[in-house]
């Protein structure tokens, strides 16, 4: 097991060369493992928590492209085999992901045959992401596939009277709901950012900051701060509506105020570090997601109700990678002891009852003991989140990633 930081290091762990080792340590067992998510034949597997593959069935869209994403940062770090990951999910992509017929990307395919078409605001943000991290990383491939995706984006997602992007369609591009999210827009931001970094074209930024615009200034300042989830299509709050309780949770998810608090910073340190209260709010929404949603036995509670009460108490890995890269943003930005403090608590939970320091990765929920559950989740669906959460605090900047990881490494 790595140390994780030097003991009764003074200063801040970012600084700390034992801390900066461990997250390299720690980021390569997580790409050791999830190499073995690729298939012989170009497809991808959900691993189970040993690295065994799990029974096989349609491969879902957020799986091709966050391993195109993840598998371009360890690109940037010398990983060896990532290429291999980049290279099979940007196949996978524009031959099955992605829709001959009527255009788009398929939310879940076979080699084969098509599982699931419906069209999701979410999946294409990560296609969008996807795309601009492969670009960044030189595949040769990105191009096409950033230029395709935005042109889906434009036609049938953006909607200019809002300054946002509506959600879901059926495969053929019926709307089926009226349904409008914060999530998909959230992750909007992510890979508009990546984007710009990849290509410098203004209208990635100037979208992201739009979305940011609504949900930062419009909406969390009358919630206390908080982010409701769930939206009408006029983008009114829709405080009735409860999904799926894994991905459309009711209430707000603090683990997207972490989210889009680092991106806020992001987004900003991207326009020039203007004179303006986007550091503030970011920190806001961070510290607010800390004091309502932290539990007295770690870990962060799932959701709130609207009200900022706790509704689902369960613990997964995904809000504590998350907390990791938002406190070393803000400490990044300026040093404050009281974040260096909650950098130390997410690590320190993370190492001891997270990662699993026996396979690699992490286990992605726990029990009201603090151990390993599988009552939403089966082995481990998503290296994302967590090899997100060691490499964030290595460079210097509060944006550019992957160019920042190849100076530092």
């Amino acid at each position: 097991m790595s140390v994780l930081a030097a003991p009764d290091y003074p200063g801040f762990w970012i600084d700390d060369p034992v801390h900066r080792n461990f997250l390299r340590i720690e980021a390569l067992a997580q790409f050791h493992f999830f190499r073995k998510s690729l298939r012989g034949d170009g497809g991808f597997d959900v691993l189970g928590c040993d690295g065994t593959p799990q029974r096989r069935g349609p491969q879902e869209l957020h799986t091709t492209t966050r391993l195109v994403h993840s598998y371009a940062l360890g690109h940037a770090i010398g990983v060896a085999g990532s290429d291999d990951i980049v290279d099979a999910g940007m196949a996978f992509l524009w031959k099955h992901h992605r829709d001959t017929t009527h255009g788009g990307y398929m939310w879940g395919v076979t080699r084969d045959d098509v599982a699931d078409g419906t069209k999701l605001a979410y999946g294409h943000m990560f296609v969008l992401l996807a795309a601009s991290s492969a670009k960044l990383a030189g595949h040769p491939d990105a191009d096409r596939l950033l230029s395709d995706v935005t042109e889906v984006l434009n036609r049938h997602y953006w909607q200019a009277d809002f300054g946002l992007y509506r959600d879901e369609f059926t495969r053929d591009w019926q709307e089926f709901s009226r349904y409008r999210g914060m999530n998909a827009n959230m992750h909007g931001v992510e890979a508009h950012l990546a984007a710009f970094e990849a290509t410098s074209d203004p209208i990635y930024l100037d979208r992201a900051g739009k979305i940011l615009d609504f949900f930062v200034h419009r909406i969390a300042p009358n919630y206390g701060d908080r982010l409701p989830e769930h939206y009408n299509d006029q983008w009114q709050v829709d405080p009735t509506y409860a999904g799926n309780p894994m991905f459309r949770p009711a209430g707000s998810t603090p683990g997207h105020s972490l989210e889009l608090g680092r991106l806020c910073l992001q987004h900003w340190e991207l326009t020039g570090r203007p004179d303006t209260d986007a550091p503030a709010r970011a920190r806001s929404l961070i510290e607010t997601a800390i004091r309502t949603a932290w539990r007295r036995d770690g870990g962060f509670a799932y959701t709130l109700d609207l009200t900022g009460n706790v509704d689902i108490s369960d613990r997964y890995w995904w809000p504590v990678a998350e907390g990791i890269g938002a406190m070393a943003s803000l400490i990044k930005l300026d040093r404050h002891e009281a974040d260096e403090d909650w950098y130390r608590k997410f690590w320190s939970f993370a190492h001891d009852h997270l990662i699993d320091h026996r396979h690699g990765g992490w286990f992605p929920e726990l029990s009201d003991l603090t151990r390993p559950a599988s009552h939403q989740f089966k082995g481990k669906p998503d290296i994302y989140h967590s090899v997100q959460a060691a490499l964030f605090p290595l460079p210097d900047g509060l944006s550019r990633l992957q160019t920042g990881l190849a100076a530092v490494m």
